[in-house]
Formats: C-alpha cells, sequence, structure tokens
C-alpha cells in the first residue's frame, strides 16, 4: 500500500486563492490540487471534491481520530481541511450526508498504478497488458480494497469513473493523465464489485460526450441498459487440465472435426416463463449432453460478446471481453465450457474484429475524436452495416483486439475463434464503388493494417494457447488464408468453404429432372479442394432474410423433400472437409430461422423429422469412427474420384483414403428418384465393403433400398481399376461403403 501511497504529489506553494470546483474538473490534473499537499513545512492541506454533503471531517488512519475538520470554500464547494503533521498524514474521510455517515479513503492520497512498462505494454500486439492492466481491476492494498480504473483515451481533456459508488457524478471522481500513453487511471478505494460504472468524457474540442462503457468491462447490464459491471479478479475453479493438455498435442487437420453452430438466445426458450432465455448453467445441462449425443466435436457460438441489439445476433458487439448478460454472468459462461469440455466437446466462438456499431455508449467518437475507427468514411465505415470499420493500422487498435483474441482462449478455454467477415478487413473497396476507397501505399485494394493484424493474431492466439484454433470466414479467392505467416499465408487453421456451400445448395434446390444440367456444381468445387485447409458450412446464413431453412430450398412432394436433404447431408458428411450445421438443420426445421423463439422441437414427433435427426446422429458417429473420412480431410492425396462425370443420371462417386492406405471409403450419391440398380464402379482393391450409411434406410425415413449391409467386390475391371462393386443406388440418397478388412487377404 505504501508504495502507492509516497510521492503522489510534490510539495507546492499554497495558491493565492482556493481553486474552484470548476478549475480543478477542467483542469485534466486533478492530483495537483486534490488529496494531500505540504503548503509549508509541517503544514498540510487536504482537499476534496465531495457534492451534496453536509459535513466531512478528516480523520487519523483510526477512522476514530480527528485530525481536522473540511471548511468549504467560496466560491462553489472546494472542501479542504488544513493541520499540522510532522510527515505525509496517513488519513480518512468521514462523510456525513443526509442523516447517514460513512468512512472512506480518499482516493487521491493514493500514487500512480501503472509502470512505465505497464504503458508501453499495453502498446503492444504480442502482450496481454490491454487486459490485465486497462479497464477495471480489484485490488486490496493491505486491507484497502477496491477498484483500478484505467482507460485509453488520449485525446480527452478530462476523464472521469461514474456509477452506483459515486451517484454518476462526474466531479467525484476524476482521473490522472498518463501522458506517456495516453492513459487514464485512478484506484477508487471502497467500491464493491458489481457495482455499475463507465466513463464520462470531456472531449478534444471541451464537449462532454455520452457516457462511455469500459472497453474493458469484463461485465455489462443486461441490454437495453449500457453499464458497465465491476467484477473481482477471475476466480472460476478451472478443473479441465486433463482436456487442455489432451486439445494441444491433437492435430486438428487430422482429427474429425464436425461443428454444431448454435444461437445460445434461440435454441430453445423457456414458454412458461415468458418465452425467457435458458441460461449458461441451464444449456450445460440441455444443450451440451444434446451436441454430445448427436456425435458433434464442437459447438461453435454466435456472438456472445456484450451487444446492445438482439437483432444482431451478436454480431455488432460493444463489450469485446464480456460474455453477454442475457444468458447470465462470467462465472456462468466459464461453467458453460467446462461443462462442454467435461463432456469432451470444444466451444468455438464467432468473433467480430471486422466492425464495430455506432451505439453512442461503444467505441465510436470515443474520446472526442476518431480513435478506434477511421475519421474517413471512405476507410472508416462499413456502407453495407452501417457500422464502424477499426482503424488496424494504429498499433494500440491492433493490440486492444490481439488481446481480446487472446483472452477469450486464455480466460475462457475456449477452444477456437471463427473470425467473421474477414473480406470485408482484407479488402479496401470491399462493397465500394469507384471514389468510394482510398488505395494502400502501392496503390492496391489490400488492406495492409488488417492484414498485419489478421496475421498478428493467428500468431498470438496459436503461440499462447496450445491446441486451439482459428477459422476464416472468407469468401474471396485470397490466398494463403490457413496457411502459416512465414508462408506468406494469413495464419488461420481452417477456412469456410464458401464457394463449396454456394455451389451445392444451387445444386440441390434444382428440380432432378434439370440436375443433369449443372452437375458441375458438384465437381467444381474438387478443383480447390485442398487449396485450404476448408470447413464446409451450412451455417446460419444460409436460413434466414428468406432463403428458407434446408429443408424448404429442397424441391419435389414431401417424401423427395426429406430424401433430398437426407442425401445432401450423406454426400456433405462423404466429402473433404471439416463439419459445420447450423442448429435445426440437424431436425429438418421447416421454417426459416428466427432468433426471437425456439427451434420447433415439436417437429421430433414427426417420424420423418426424427430420421434426418437420426441420420445427423449416424454421420457423425461413422465420420469420427471412420479414419478415411477424416484424416485426410485437407489432403488431395486423400481423394480420388471414382465417377465424376455421369451427368446423365445425376451419379457421383468418390474415394477416400486414410493415412493407412488401406483405410478406404466409397460415397456414392445418387441426386435422381430413380432407383440405380447394378450400377458398376471400379474400385482398387477386392473384398467386401460394408454399408455404413445409407441415407434411404428405414430408419432415417427412407424406402429400404439398398444392398443388404455391403457389397464384395468382384474381379471386374471397370473404370481404369482391377476390381468393381456392383450396387444398388437407393433413389436420392447418398451411400458411403467402407472396406471391412477382417477375414481379407486384401492387400493394395
Amino acid at each position: 500500500m505504501d508504495q502507492h501511497r509516497r510521492g503522489s504529489q510534490s510539495a507546492s506553494p499554497r495558491p493565492a486563492e482556493p481553486p474552484s470546483v470548476a478549475d480543478i474538473v477542467n483542469s485534466g490534473d486533478p492530483f495537483s490540487v486534490l488529496g494531500p499537499h505540504e503548503v509549508s513545512p509541517g503544514r498540510w492541506e487536504i482537499r476534496a471534491i465531495v457534492p451534496d454533503v453536509d459535513a466531512v471531517t478528516v480523520l487519523d488512519r483510526d477512522g476514530q481520530t480527528v485530525l481536522a475538520p473540511m471548511e468549504r470554500m467560496p466560491p462553489d464547494g472546494l472542501l479542504v481541511a488544513s493541520f499540522s503533521a510532522a510527515e505525509r498524514p496517513d488519513y480518512r474521510l468521514r462523510i456525513e450526508r443526509h442523516g447517514s455517515t460513512e468512512i472512506r479513503h480518499d482516493p487521491y492520497s493514493f500514487g500512480t498504478f501503472l509502470s512505465d512498462d505497464d504503458l508501453v505494454r499495453i502498446g503492444d500486439p504480442t502482450s496481454d497488458a490491454v487486459y490485465t492492466k486497462l479497464g477495471a481491476h480489484f485490488l486490496d492494498l493491505g486491507g484497502i480494497q477496491g477498484f483500478l480504473f484505467t482507460v485509453w483515451a488520449p485525446n480527452a481533456r478530462r476523464v472521469s469513473v461514474v456509477g452506483d459508488f459515486n451517484s454518476w457524478d462526474g466531479r467525484r471522481h476524476l482521473m490522472r493523465r498518463r501522458h506517456e500513453g495516453g492513459i487514464w487511471e485512478l484506484f477508487i478505494p471502497d467500491v464493491t464489485p458489481e457495482q455499475r460504472y463507465k466513463f464520462e468524457i470531456i472531449g478534444l474540442h471541451g464537449n462532454l460526450l455520452a457516457l462511455k462503457a469500459d472497453p474493458i468491462a469484463f461485465a455489462a447490464e443486461h441490454p437495453p441498459e449500457t453499464a458497465s459491471i465491476l467484477k473481482s479478479a477471475p476466480g472460476f475453479d478451472w478443473q479441465d487440465a486433463e482436456w487442455m493438455t489432451s486439445r494441444s498435442a491433437q492435430n486438428h487437420r487430422k482429427a474429425p472435426m464436425s461443428i454444431y453452430e448454435c444461437h445460445l438466445g434461440s435454441w430453445a426458450r423457456v414458454p412458461e416463463e415468458g418465452n425467457r432465455y435458458l441460461t449458461y448453467r441451464e444449456l450445460a445441462v440441455r444443450l451440451i449432453p444434446y451436441v454430445k449425443d448427436l456425435g458433434f466435436t464442437h459447438i461453435e457460438l454466435l456472438p456472445i460478446t456484450e451487444y446492445p441489439f438482439d437483432g444482431s445476433w451478436g454480431y455488432q458487439p460493444i463489450s469485446l471481453y464480456a460474455p453477454t448478460s442475457r444468458f447470465g454472468t462470467p462465472e456462468d459462461f466459464a461453467a458453460f465450457v467446462e461443462a462442454a469440455h467435461a463432456a469432451g466437446i470444444g466451444i468455438i466462438l464467432d468473433w467480430v474484429p471486422a466492425h464495430f456499431p455506432n451505439d453512442p455508449h461503444g467505441l465510436s467518437y470515443f474520446d472526442g475524436t476518431h480513435l478506434y475507427e477511421h475519421a474517413d468514411p471512405r476507410l472508416g465505415f462499413h456502407q453495407d452495416w452501417g457500422t464502424y470499420i477499426y482503424n488496424f493500422e494504429r498499433r494500440e487498435v491492433m493490440s486492444f483486439l490481439v488481446a481480446n483474441a487472446r483472452f477469450w482462449l486464455e480466460r475462457y478455454h475456449l477452444d477456437g475463434l471463427r473470425v467473421d467477415a474477414v473480406a470485408s478487413m482484407l479488402y479496401l473497396d470491399y462493397s465500394r464503388k469507384a471514389g468510394e476507397w482510398i488505395p494502400n501505399r502501392y496503390g492496391g485494394n489490400e488492406n495492409l493494417g488488417a492484414i498485419d493484424f489478421i496475421r498478428k493474431m493467428n500468431e498470438v492466439a496459436y503461440a499462447t494457447s496450445p491446441g486451439a484454433i482459428t477459422i476464416a470466414e472468407e469468401s474471396t479467392a485470397w490466398p494463403g488464408v490457413s496457411q502459416p505467416t512465414y508462408t506468406g499465408g494469413l495464419g488461420f487453421g481452417f477456412k469456410w468453404n464458401m464457394g463449396w456451400m454456394h455451389d451445392t445448395l444451387r445444386y440441390i434446390s434444382k428440380d432432378p429432372v434439370f440436375r443433369q444440367y449443372h452437375h458441375h456444381d458438384l465437381t467444381f468445387g474438387l478443383l480447390y479442394a485442398f487449396s485450404e485447409n476448408f470447413i464446409l458450412p451450412l451455417s446460419h446464413d444460409e436460413v434466414v432474410h428468406g432463403k428458407g431453412s434446408l429443408l424448404g430450398k429442397m424441391p419435389g412432394d414431401q417424401w423427395q423433400r426429406f430424401a433430398n436433404l437426407r442425401a445432401y447431408f450423406g454426400f456433405m458428411w462423404g466429402h473433404p472437409g471439416k463439419k459445420l450445421l447450423f442448429m435445426g438443420g440437424e431436425i429438418a426445421q421447416e421454417r426459416e430461422w428466427n432468433h426471437d423463439v425456439s427451434l420447433d422441437w415439436h417437429l421430433l414427433d414427426s417420424s420423418a423429422h426424427k430420421g434426418v435427426q437420426s441420420l445427423i446422429r449416424d454421420l457423425n458417429h461413422a465420420y469420427r469412427s471412420i479414419p478415411a473420412l477424416h484424416e485426410r480431410d485437407c489432403e488431395a492425396k486423400g481423394f480420388e474420384w471414382l465417377v465424376s462425370d455421369d451427368r446423365d443420371n445425376s451419379v457421383i462417386a468418390w474415394m477416400r483414403r486414410g493415412d493407412d492406405e488401406g483405410s478406404i471409403a466409397v460415397v456414392v450419391s445418387n441426386f435422381t428418384p430413380v432407383v440405380r440398380e447394378a450400377y458398376r464402379i471400379g474400385v482398387p482393391v477386392p473384398g467386401f465393403y460394408r454399408e455404413a450409411i445409407n441415407t434411404d434406410a428405414g430408419r432415417y425415413g427412407g424406402g429400404n433400398v439398398g444392398n443388404l449391409g455391403g457389397v464384395t467386390a468382384e474381379a471386374v475391371p471397370s473404370h481404369g481399376r482391377p476390381c468393381s462393386l456392383s450396387l444398388t443406388i437407393p433413389p436420392l440418397a447418398t451411400v458411403i461403403l467402407v472396406l471391412d478388412h477382417e477375414g481379407s487377404e486384401a492387400k493394395i
């Protein structure tokens, strides 16, 4: 404690006239006037601004002995006490207000807290100082408890902490400016956790800004309220060491990865209680066992960093360091993550560094200047979304964002970040016409600052959180998105395959009569399937804004719609690439997604919907248990066409191999409602090919057309291979066959 008390104010001559409260408030240097000051040898003054009180008395450190009463000085109420003391006094303030009395420590009796090294580290993108030093941190200084508030606002004239503890009065807790880093700090003793707070800022031009939420707040009020919430030091007792250790040893490119994308606010509701959300802890009990039962390896959460507007689904975040209070506390969220790990499920967060909203309590125009965003709207404003774009070239902004990625991976043990809208960051002319953007210094359209930020974020994420992954939602042909930065790539672990998604959804939505004319939509993706580490995404974006549900995209009568969807899922799970499915797809949701209501769980009373759910469960089991279906998801040598050109019959077939060359799976899809009898497909190896998946099985709602459990390869050459299978391919179905070596002498 003493090190923060000594030397905070140097001795100075007593001013001829006491400064006014207005002078102090507007000075930007409250410590030069407030607190203890030795005005002459052995003579001390204590000065304070304590509005709306009956009396204030300076007490000795025992909280009882009176050192001096404080007198209110004209013209507007600065309180001053004067007394003799041999050394710098250690004192308390007794405040009498409206019949009540409280004894408090004086914030202005403490010295600086951030070291010069801290100020440097806050601007270092490789450091964790942004969230370990900025924000509001609980401190216990030898029994004096309170919060240290720090905020980056280099162009502000004055910054105050306001909150429940000071009646939201900006005169009460004026902050000290540390000029070296543009950081303002103040330790406020006797402030307790769970109270609300914000920053009151006088901008560069002397204007009072809207109260600002803390950019580093660890918790926030439930929207539509907008205050930050004080939290004590993270104290969650993690019990997932075994998970974290095993995760760090995993090669994710080789491992099965099947992701259940989920919007927590509409997965399920509690209709009997006003249609309220489930809490994080309730979701841990209901969502996690459900996902585990279906065999998914990960849950990807739509953004849960605090956001003001429900309709943004979290994609317009305000408090990037706070899990949304809609579902509970930060501790509740940590418990949800740990429950997932205990069940063997990883948690991926949809993370949004591409833009931020212009809500007045947020980051926009934070200190009276365009601090986090570019001033020029051609660089700093997203026309599509009406949001601001981060100034990635500003070192402190890069540090703020890189540290945020690290924060979620380290503090909440998250297993990955899916980075939203990467293309909008990479291109200066993203969704802009000529004249609406500014070229980079080389005359190009690449956002060089964003590229540097993305690479640094990935480097830090992988260096500090072993086994965690990063995933890019990147919709262009930018090269090397999922390649290491040392080879010139962006450094992501994986990339969403948006081209595959668009092509195949376009194909499957066609009437089977016309599919022969669109066969290339099935095959084109294999031309680039191994250029990146791809994830095949059927995400939330495909079931909103009038696009209908996945089932709603399927043509034909009721039987054909369900058969098409089952065949498409089988095709997807057999295709190279990791898998992602948005919630509701697994139960063949009829209507498109509505974030305000629960999924239609009553559909599972129907055998057709229940059948699709059973298929997803079995596809996940097959994908995870059959090495050929996942070990070489990202390697060309794990894929081989068997039939790619049968557009007349809309049949497609390929072979998948695992790391063991004898690990073979054959995937065959028939996208017409016609049974294909005795359809011959060449295979390289003799033996029995077990039918692991048949999407036309009766248990899925199909017609039970198939191969009676499997087919033995015949010594009949076909498709340039020495052996072949004579298959019965069900209508509108996908069949996955696995070479069964038991009892076989098969060799390659």
